[in-house]
C-alpha cells in the first residue's frame, strides 16, 4: 500500500484558530519557473506545422531566482507513445534573456507532443562559482561542497560510472582536507602557509571537464518544474511545404474537339505537365453531375440538352460523391491514372466539395441532411444575389449530425483508399468548423501523410481558423495582391507574421472561378510577371492550367471575375501547340524553383529597397544561408522600367541583421546569375542598377555565388 505524503501544517497564533490554512504550493522548493514555451498556438488549443525531417524549433522562456544555474531540456514524443515510454530529451540552450532553445527532428508524419521541463541545477551552480574562486581557502571549502554534489551524483549513476565518480569525490574531500606544506620565513621561524600551487591543482580537478560532464548525466531532478502542459505538434509530408500545382478539368482533355475527356486522355498528358516541373495534378469534383436544375453555358439558368453541367453539382442516378462520372471513366481507370502519375512525380489531387445536386442520392436517403422550407422544397445555395440552384448545402445543425459527419469522412475514406492523398476542399468556411477539426484530426491520425488544401477566399480570421483546425495549406488573397505596397505588406504577413506556425500560403494567380482584371488586357508580361512573383514569393502555389498557360483572359461581361465560356459549364478544346504558350517560360520557373532550396520554404523573405516604385525587389535565403536568390519584377506590362536596388554587401557575406552573432565583413564582390536570360553580373558595394524590358523579360531571378578565390586573373564564385 502506497503511504501518503505527509500535509504541511502551518502553526498559527491562537487568535488565528479556526481560519482558513492557506494553500500550499505542489512543491516549494521547485524554483525553477518555465514562463513560456513556444510556439504555441493559442496557448496550445491548436497543433503547431512542421515537416517530418526537418527540424522543429522550441524556445521557452525560463529562469529562477538568484545566481543558481538552471538546466532546461526539450521534451518530445510521438501521440499514442505508451504511457510508459520515456520521452525524448533534447539539452536546449541560453540564447540570452533567459530565452532557451533546442530543435528535434519529428522522423515521419504525424502527430507530436514536446513540452519543456527546468532545475535548479547544484552541482553546476557549484562549477559555476569554482571559475570564480581564488582564494586557497575559499577553494577549499568549496571543493568539499563539490565533493558531497559528486558523491550524490555517484549514488545516481549507473553502475559503469560510479567508481569514476566516486574516486573525483574522495579526491577533491582529501585534496580539500590535506594538511598545507610547511614553510619557513627569512628569518628561519617555522611557520603554516597555504600553498596556493595546491589550491590551484585542487581547483583544476574540481573543473576537470570529462568528469564534470560524467556527473552531469546524472543530475539532481527531485525539483524539476514542467511546463504546465504538452503541446500538439502535427508533422506533414514535404509537400505540404513546397508544391507546384497544376488544375485541369479531366473532361476538357480529349485531343478531338468536341468529344468528352476521359482519364485515359489525362494519362497522355501526364508528360507534358510533368515535364513542366509540376508536383500536384489538381481535379475538380470528378462525380456523377445532377440533371435537375443543371446550369447552361455561362451558368445559364436553362440547360441545353448537350450541356455538361457544373462538376461542382455533385450526385445523380449513377451515384454521389463515392462514385465517378461514367464518361470520364471507370474506378480502374483513376487508380491507373493515380499510379502513372506518381511514377512520374505526380500527386493527383482530388476537389471535396460537400454539397449536392436536387438528384443526390442522398436527397432522397437522409432528407433530414438538408434545410427544407415551407414550401416543401429544399434549401439551395445562395449568397444573394448570386443563386445556385444546382447546388444544397448540407445542415450541420440537424439532429443526425453524427451521423452526416460520419458519412463526410467516409468520403475522404474512399478516396484515400483509391490513392489519393491530397485534397483541394471547396469552400470549407460554409461548413462547421467543429467538423473540420474533427475530421482532419480522425483521418490524419490514420493516415498522416493526407493533405488538405482550404479554398476559403473570405474573412483572415476565419482563413486563420480552418489552418487552426487542421488544413495543411490555405488559399490566399494574391489574386487581388497587385501593387508593390499591397505585395510587401501581405508576403510579409505570411513569411513572418503571427501565422507562421500554422498557416501555409498557396497562392494561385488565377481559378476557375477568378479571372483577375489585372489578367484581362492578355499582355503576356503580366502573365509572366505574375508566375513569377507567385513562384518566387510563396514555396506553394498554383495555376489554373490551361486558361494560363495559353494566356486566356476574357470574361463573361466587363466588371466579371468569370471566364468568358467557363470551362465550369461546358467543355473546353485547349490547342497546347498554339504559338505564344507560356510552357516553356513555366517550366523554367518551376525548374528554378527546384533547383534553390532558398524558394522552397516561405521563411527567409527580406524586401529591398529599390527606388522605383513600379520594381519591386525581394531575396529569399535558404535555412542554411548556402543558397540566396534574388527577384526584381517589373510591375508595369507597358514600359521599360529601371532603378537602384539596394544589396547590402555585408547581408551578402552572411552578415547583417538577420544573422547570428557578428556580423560578417562586407563582400568585396559576387555574381549575380539571372537564371531567367543566363546573363552574369558582378556587383560590389550596397547599390545596384537594374532594368527590365516587360516585352523582352518582366523580370530577374538571380542566385547570388559569392566570391571565393582569384587565380590566373578569373575570378570564381560559387
Amino acid at each position: 500500500m502506497t503511504t501518503p505524503s505527509p500535509t504541511p501544517i502551518l502553526l498559527q497564533p491562537a487568535e488565528n484558530a479556526g481560519s482558513t490554512p492557506p494553500r500550499w504550493p505542489h512543491d516549494g522548493r521547485a524554483r525553477a519557473v518555465v514562463e513560456a514555451v513556444l510556439p504555441a498556438v493559442d496557448g496550445g488549443r491548436f497543433a503547431a506545422k512542421c515537416i517530418a525531417g526537418d527540424p522543429f524549433a522550441v524556445t521557452a522562456h525560463c529562469f529562477t531566482d538568484g545566481h543558481d544555474a538552471l538546466r532546461v531540456v526539450l521534451q518530445w514524443r510521438a501521440e499514442g507513445d505508451a504511457a510508459t515510454t520515456e520521452p525524448t530529451e533534447v539539452p536546449m540552450q541560453l540564447l540570452g534573456n533567459d530565452e532557451w532553445q533546442a530543435s528535434f527532428v519529428p522522423p515521419v508524419p504525424g502527430r507530436y507532443h514536446y513540452t519543456v521541463v527546468a532545475w535548479v541545477d547544484a552541482f553546476d551552480s557549484w562549477r559555476r562559482e569554482m571559475v570564480r574562486r581564488v582564494e586557497p581557502d575559499d577553494i577549499r571549502i568549496a571543493a568539499r561542497v563539490g565533493a558531497l554534489e559528486i558523491a550524490a551524483a555517484a549514488q545516481r549513476a549507473e553502475a559503469a560510472d560510479r567508481g569514476a565518480l566516486v574516486e573525483w569525490a574522495q579526491a577533491l574531500e582529501d585534496g580539500a582536507l590535506a594538511p598545507a606544506p610547511m614553510a619557513r620565513n627569512d628569518d628561519g621561524d617555522s611557520t603554516i602557509d597555504v600553498d596556493a600551487e595546491q589550491a590551484d591543482a585542487l581547483k583544476a580537478l574540481a573543473l576537470n571537464e570529462k568528469l564534470a560532464g560524467l556527473a552531469a548525466r546524472y543530475p539532481d531532478r527531485r525539483h524539476e518544474v514542467c511546463f504546465r502542459t504538452e503541446l500538439p505538434l502535427v508533422a506533414d509530408p514535404e509537400r505540404a511545404r513546397f508544391s507546384s500545382w497544376y488544375e485541369l478539368f479531366p473532361r476538357s482533355t480529349s485531343p478531338e474537339p468536341g468529344r468528352h475527356g476521359t482519364f485515359r486522355d489525362v494519362l497522355q498528358r501526364l508528360p507534358a505537365i510533368a515535364g513542366m516541373g509540376f508536383d500536384v495534378l489538381y481535379f475538380p469534383p470528378i462525380h456523377p453531375i445532377g440533371r435537375v436544375q443543371r446550369k447552361g453555358r455561362n451558368n445559364a439558368l436553362v440547360a441545353q440538352p448537350d450541356d455538361v453541367g457544373s462538376p461542382w453539382a455533385i450526385g445523380a442516378a449513377e451515384g454521389g460523391h463515392k462514385s465517378i462520372l461514367p464518361a470520364l471513366g471507370t474506378a480502374a481507370d483513376f487508380r491507373e491514372l493515380v499510379t502513372t502519375a506518381r511514377a512520374q512525380g505526380l500527386e493527383v489531387a482530388l476537389d471535396i466539395a460537400f454539397q449536392c445536386a436536387p438528384d443526390h442520392p442522398y436527397v432522397t436517403e437522409h432528407p433530414d441532411w438538408f434545410r427544407w422550407r415551407p414550401d416543401g422544397t429544399v434549401q439551395y445555395a445562395e449568397n444573394p444575389p448570386k443563386k445556385y440552384q444546382d447546388i444544397y448545402p448540407f445542415n450541420f445543425e440537424c439532429d443526425d449530425w453524427q451521423g452526416l459527419w460520419a458519412e463526410l469522412k467516409s468520403i475522404f475514406m474512399h478516396w484515400v483508399g483509391e490513392g489519393v492523398r491530397i485534397f483541394r476542399v471547396d469552400n470549407p468556411h460554409t461548413k462547421a468548423f467543429p467538423f473540420w477539426e474533427w475530421v482532419i484530426t480522425e483521418i490524419k491520425r490514420e493516415q498522416p501523410d493526407v493533405l488538405f488544401l482550404s479554398e476559403a477566399f473570405t474573412r483572415p480570421k476565419v482563413m486563420h481558423g480552418l489552418a487552426k483546425r487542421g488544413f495543411s495549406q490555405s488559399y490566399t488573397y494574391y489574386t487581388w495582391r497587385n501593387t508593390k505596397e499591397e505585395l510587401t505588406e501581405y508576403f510579409t504577413e505570411l513569411s513572418s507574421g503571427q501565422g507562421t506556425d500554422y498557416f501555409r500560403p498557396n497562392v494561385w494567380p488565377n481559378t476557375p472561378d477568378i479571372l483577375h482584371e489585372h489578367l484581362q488586357g492578355g499582355e503576356p508580361a503580366v502573365f509572366m510577371s505574375r508566375l513569377v512573383l507567385a513562384g518566387t514569393l510563396a514555396a506553394s502555389y498554383g495555376i489554373y492550367g490551361p486558361a494560363y498557360e495559353l494566356l486566356e483572359h476574357l470574361p463573361r461581361h466587363a466588371g466579371s471575375e468569370e471566364y468568358l465560356d467557363s470551362e465550369k459549364y461546358q467543355l473546353r478544346h485547349w490547342n497546347h501547340d498554339a504559338p505564344g504558350s507560356l510552357a516553356p517560360f513555366i517550366t523554367r520557373i518551376n525548374q528554378i524553383r527546384k533547383e534553390n532550396p532558398a524558394l522552397q520554404s516561405d521563411g527567409g523573405l527580406r524586401f529591398l529597397q529599390i527606388d522605383n516604385p513600379h520594381l519591386i525587389a525581394y531575396a529569399k535565403r535558404s535555412a542554411d544561408g548556402r543558397n540566396t536568390v534574388v527577384t526584381v519584377v517589373n510591375l508595369d506590362a507597358h514600359h521599360t522600367q529601371s532603378g537602384w536596388v539596394n544589396l547590402d554587401a555585408t547581408w551578402v557575406a552572411g552578415g547583417g541583421d538577420d544573422a547570428e552573432g557578428e556580423a560578417a565583413a562586407p563582400a568585396e564582390r559576387w555574381q549575380m546569375h539571372d537564371l531567367l536570360s543566363q546573363q552574369r553580373f558582378v556587383w560590389q558595394g550596397d547599390w545596384h542598377f537594374v532594368q527590365l524590358d516587360p516585352h523582352r523579360m518582366p523580370a530577374h531571378v538571380f542566385v547570388v555565388r559569392r566570391h571565393v578565390r582569384r587565380e590566373h586573373d578569373f575570378d570564381y564564385f560559387e
